[in-house]
C-alpha cells in the first residue's frame, strides 16, 4: 500500500507539473520563431494581396537553396539543421521589406541530471545539469515535496541559476524533488527521491593548523574545528580523517579519529609535509566531506650546525643539560598505548607457555619415577619366590 501510495503521489506530481509548464510555457520574443532539428516550418510574410512577394533572403542574402516559396509567398523549409539558424525577410518587387524575422533552430529538452547535497541537517541545495544541447533558451521550474506532506518551491538564486535550496528541512525525512528544463519546443521533468541523512555531505573542517613537537623529530601535532555550517549539537557528531605526505613524496597516509586533534608519529624527520582534514557523519551518513586546505609544517629538528642552543618549553636550554634531552614520551599517544598493551600481551603469553612447560616435564619425570619403582618391586618378589627355602632361610 505505501509503495502504491507513493507512486500516486509521483505520478500526481508528475501531471500537475507538466500541466504547468504547459500553460507556462510560452516564448513571447518579438521576431523569433524557433524550429526543432529534422523538423520543418513555415515563415510568414504577413504582405498585403497589393504588395506580392518578390524574394526571400537569409542574412542578406537572396539564395536560400534549402527552403522554397508557397503558393501564398510564405517560406517552407524542410529538414531544418542548426545552419539554417539566422535571419530571414521577405521583399516586395520594389525591394522594399515586408516582414523580417529571427529563427532559432535546436530541440526540445531531455531529463536534466540532478544531485543533491546537504551541508547539515536542515538546509540542502540541489544542483543540475541539462540533459542534452538543445541550442535554445531554457529555464527550469524547481519544487519539492516530504513524506510528512510539506511541499513547496525549491528556492532559486540569479547568481546560481543551475542550483536551488530547501531550509529547515527536516532530519531523517524522505524528499522528493522535481527538476523542470523547458524552452520553447516543450519541457522535460526529472524526479529525485532521497533521505536527508543520505545525502549529508558537511564542509571541510576549518582552521586546520599543523605545528612540530619539541624535541620529537618524527612527530606533527595537527588540530582543526568543526565547519560552522555544521550543527553544533549533541547527536550531531561528526569523525574525521587526516592524510599526510612528504611534499616531495606522492602517495598519502591517512589515519581515522573522533577528536579535534592528533599527532603524526611516522613523519620524516627534517622533511616538509602536506597535511589536510576531511569530516564525516558519526554514524557514517552521507559521505566524506571535501578535503580542506593544504597546511604544511616541518618536524622539530635539533639545531646542533649552527652552534645555537635550543630552547626548550620549559625556557631552558640544551646548554643547561649539557647535552640534547631525549624525546619525551606521550603518555596519551593512543599507538603508545596499544604498542604497550601488545607487549605485556605477548610477556603474558610467553611465561603460560613457560609455566606449561615445566609443569608438563614434572609430571613426566614424576610418571616415570613411579612406573620405575613398581617394575623393581615386581622383580624382587619373582626373585625371592624362585629361591631354595634353605637359602631363604
Amino acid at each position: 500500500m505505501r509503495s502504491l501510495a507513493s507512486c500516486l503521489s509521483r505520478v500526481m506530481v508528475t501531471l500537475a507539473l507538466i500541466a504547468v509548464t504547459s500553460t507556462s510555457t510560452k516564448w513571447v520574443e518579438d521576431g523569433v520563431e524557433y524550429g526543432r532539428i529534422g523538423g520543418s516550418i513555415t515563415l510568414l510574410c504577413g504582405h498585403k494581396h497589393d504588395s506580392p512577394v518578390a524574394e526571400w533572403r537569409f542574412n542578406g542574402a537572396r539564395d536560400i537553396p534549402w527552403g522554397f516559396f508557397t503558393d501564398q509567398g510564405h517560406l517552407d523549409l524542410p529538414n531544418l539543421q542548426p545552419s539554417a539558424a539566422g535571419n530571414y525577410s521577405c521583399h516586395s518587387q520594389s525591394g522594399g521589406v515586408l516582414a523580417a524575422l529571427r529563427l532559432r533552430v535546436g530541440s526540445p529538452p531531455r531529463p536534466p541530471a540532478v544531485s543533491c547535497r546537504a551541508s547539515d541537517y536542515y538546509n540542502f541545495s540541489c544542483y543540475w545539469r541539462p540533459g542534452g544541447e538543445t541550442f535554445l533558451p531554457s529555464r527550469y521550474i524547481a519544487s519539492y515535496r516530504s513524506n510528512n506532506h510539506v511541499s513547496g518551491i525549491c528556492l532559486q538564486e540569479a547568481a546560481r541559476p543551475n542550483a536551488c535550496s530547501v531550509r529547515e528541512s527536516q532530519p531523517w525525512s524522505t524528499y522528493q524533488i522535481n527538476i523542470t528544463e523547458e524552452n520553447p519546443l516543450g519541457a522535460a521533468v526529472r524526479i529525485l527521491v532521497f533521505t536527508v541523512q543520505s545525502i549529508v555531505k558537511p564542509d571541510p573542517p576549518e582552521k586546520v593548523t599543523a605545528e612540530p613537537v619539541p624535541y620529537a623529530p618524527r612527530r606533527l601535532r595537527v588540530s582543526w574545528l568543526y565547519p560552522s555550517t555544521w550543527p553544533q549539537e549533541p547527536q550531531f557528531q561528526l569523525r574525521f580523517r587526516l592524510q599526510y605526505r612528504p611534499v616531495l613524496y606522492q602517495y598519502w597516509s591517512v589515519v581515522e579519529t573522533a577528536n579535534l586533534t592528533d599527532v603524526i608519529t611516522d613523519a620524516f624527520a627534517g622533511v616538509e609535509h602536506v597535511i589536510q582534514v576531511s569530516a564525516r557523519d558519526f554514524l557514517d551518513a552521507g559521505n566524506w566531506s571535501e578535503w580542506s586546505p593544504e597546511v604544511r609544517a616541518t618536524p622539530w629538528a635539533a639545531k646542533e650546525a649552527s652552534g645555537l642552543p635550543t630552547a626548550a618549553s620549559d625556557g631552558t636550554t640544551t646548554e643547561d643539560f649539557g647535552s640534547e634531552p631525549e624525546e619525551p614520551t606521550d603518555q596519551n599517544d593512543p599507538l603508545e598505548k596499544e604498542a604497550v598493551m601488545i607487549s605485556l600481551g605477548i610477556f603474558a603469553f610467553v611465561v603460560l607457555v613457560l609455566f606449561l612447560v615445566i609443569g608438563v616435564l614434572i609430571w613426566v619425570r614424576v610418571g616415570r619415577s613411579k612406573e620405575s619403582g613398581k617394575k623393581a618391586g615386581f622383580l624382587s618378589t619373582i626373585h625371592m619366590k624362585a629361591l631354595p627355602k634353605s637359602q631363604i632361610l
